[in-house]
């Protein structure tokens, strides 16, 4: 099984580079970005809920650490 998804790697591997550079391009164009686009898109959303995540597992506090510094300076 691994050894036939290599196989389809190195062929498809060999069939770009010996693609002119303007059709690495284009290839590279419409294939490429998409796919940085939609993991990029994907790693937000993970980055967001791991977010979400940890500031609904932090204890709150009654009041924020800077309500002591400014009534002091009043």
């Amino acid at each position: 099984m691994l050894r036939e998804v290599a196989n389809r790697w190195d062929a498809v591997e060999l069939w770009v580079t010996q693609l002119a550079f303007p059709f690495q391009v284009v290839l590279a164009i419409l294939i490429v970005l998409p796919l940085c686009w939609v993991v990029a898109g994907l790693l937000d959303r993970a980055v967001d809920a791991a977010v979400l995540l940890g500031a609904r597992r932090r204890p709150t506090r009654d009041a924020p650490m800077d309500c002591q510094a400014s009534d002091s300076r009043s």
